[in-house]
């Protein structure tokens, strides 16, 4: 894939996007974003003040009463202009994801984007399903019914692994429920984001609906949160700020989304397939390099399985190749950055003093040495109350440890604060079927562990947050439920007005 524009060129007149407009911060501090790759600048860019914000919140205030307005088919069909105009400009997406993020071109073409549009037309048809409880006459006098309305400003907050798809998972059931939104990207990657806002006027819908504020999340962030005009939040991030962005939207009692850290369980049973299971491990835990709330990074395997499951994950790692993220053939890219890098690796060599680093737990040299690499690894023989086994590593980290008995094993997939997803590997259906009934967490996978649908919710239980992304579910959280009640009997005197005043003739 070719370079196909030059992105400093693109975003000449800054990394915001308000009111329909690029336009440069007025902080007065600039971020680089840098090629995690090889470490090179591809853009620097002023970071958003609040007055920034302010800015983006009233051109989203502005623009509410016409949006939400519109007909649900109005809107249904901007969506799908939308999910055009994002497959028009796939390859460019592409190229700006993996840009920015590190991660292999294959990734960024066959899952990134096309999730993207997909997400958008599902959220095209969503946009004319407003659906409540059927109209009747609950109480016999009158006739009731259920209303569904837009809820006004929503400020989002969005995390730096998946900016794209993260940034429509805001975004779309935002939109297609008719309210606005300011949505703020992490600094390290703003592009896709700024791309998606850039696509959505192309796609003709109005200047203010869909606007981003790229800052600092202390700034930008928290006073977007706090703003007295957003009246939703939604953040995806760590479990750490996810309490801060709490503590700031329930003091001026917003609605609030939170979809936080993960430490997902791979659960695999004595009667699994053991190919199926090491083949399946492998990739769910290094799917954008690890850097996924919902990868797996705890492998419990019953003991009749355990050490010929960690003999062939370990064989199948060593055939992952790093390389260039746009070269086709290269399957694992950087982290996001150095820090992250340097971050997972000091997981890795803390948990030598008490386990034992099967393959990998290697920063790589020769061509690699610039760029945030770190070789794909497997660790055996921790403790259940271990660091690399409760903490969120959010690296290409797996980490294998044996059971023997099913309820030990469900018990031991439950026993972290994190409960957004999980697995099951078995070929006994009452057995899986324990296991998605029992497990803690939003999604629960069988014999599979990663895929994701936009008719299927996303979303955690416990310290992994509440609320949902994609699915009807998502959409229902950015709308606000009315009842309304018409009298039927046009009688002036009701009997029920005894109950305060006068008596019953």
């Amino acid at each position: 894939m070719g370079n196909r524009f030059q992105v400093k060129d693109r975003f000449a007149d800054g990394a915001q996007y308000i009111d329909g407009q690029l336009r440069s911060g007025t902080s007065g501090q600039s971020h680089t974003v840098v090629n995690p790759a090889t470490g090179e600048e591809v853009l620097t860019y002023e970071l958003a003040s609040t007055a920034d914000v302010d800015a983006a919140v009233a051109a989203a205030k502005r623009a509410f009463p016409a949006w939400s307005a519109a007909t649900p088919g109005e809107r249904s069909d901007a969506l799908h202009r939308l999910a055009a105009v994002l497959a028009e400009q796939a390859e460019d997406f592409a190229y700006a994801e993996s840009l920015q993020c590190g991660k292999p071109i294959k990734l960024s073409t066959e899952f990134d984007v096309p999730g993207t549009i997909d997400n958008t037309a599902f959220f095209a048809g969503a946009a004319r399903h407003l659906q409540g409880q059927a109209a009747a006459e609950y109480s016999g006098d009158h006739t009731s019914y259920v209303r569904r309305e837009a809820i006004g400003v929503v400020g989002s907050i969005a995390p730096w692994n998946y900016p794209l798809q993260m940034a429509a998972w805001k975004i779309l059931p935002a939109i297609a429920a008719g309210n606005t939104i300011v949505l703020k990207p992490a600094e390290l990657t703003p592009l896709t984001s700024l791309m998606f806002a850039q696509a959505a006027k192309d796609a003709g819908l109005p200047d203010g609906v869909v606007n981003i504020v790229t800052g600092a999340g202390r700034d930008a962030g928290e006073h977007l949160v706090g703003h007295p005009d957003v009246v939703m939040t939604s953040f995806t991030g760590s479990t750490a700020v996810g309490k801060r962005v709490a503590e700031i939207a329930t003091a001026t009692v917003k609605r609030l989304h939170l979809e936080l850290g993960g430490k997902a369980p791979f659960l695999v049973f004595d009667d699994a397939d053991l190919e199926a299971a090491a083949h399946g491990a492998v990739a769910a835990s290094l799917i954008n390099t690890g850097q996924d709330c919902t990868a797996a990074t705890r492998a419990y395997v019953q003991r009749p399985l355990h050490d010929a499951f960690v003999a062939r994950v370990s064989e199948l790692m060593e055939t992952v190749r790093l390389g260039d993220p746009f070269d086709p053939a290269t399957d694992l890219g950087p982290l996001v950055s150095h820090a992250q890098r340097d971050r997972v690796a000091g997981f890795v060599e803390r948990a030598r003093g008490y386990a034992t680093v099967v393959t990998g737990g290697e920063i790589p040299g020769g061509e690699l040495a610039e760029g945030a690499y770190y070789r794909p690894t497997l660790v055996s023989g921790a403790g259940q109350d271990s660091e690399v086994v409760q903490s969120e590593i959010f690296g290409p980290v797996l980490v294998v440890l044996p059971f023997d008995t099913d309820d030990e094993g469900i018990e031991l997939a439950n026993d972290t604060p994190y409960g957004l997803a999980a697995s099951a590997w078995s070929r006994d259906v009452y057995r899986a079927g324990r296991a998605t009934r029992e497990i803690k967490a939003g999604c629960v996978w069988v014999n599979d562990h990663i895929p994701i649908i936009s008719e299927m919710p996303h979303g955690g239980y416990k310290a992994s947050g509440f609320g949902k992304d994609m699915s009807a579910y998502s959409f229902e959280e950015y709308t606000q439920v009315k009842h309304v009640m018409y009298d039927n009997t046009a009688v002036a005197a009701k009997d029920w007005h005894r109950t305060i005043f006068g008596d019953r003739t």
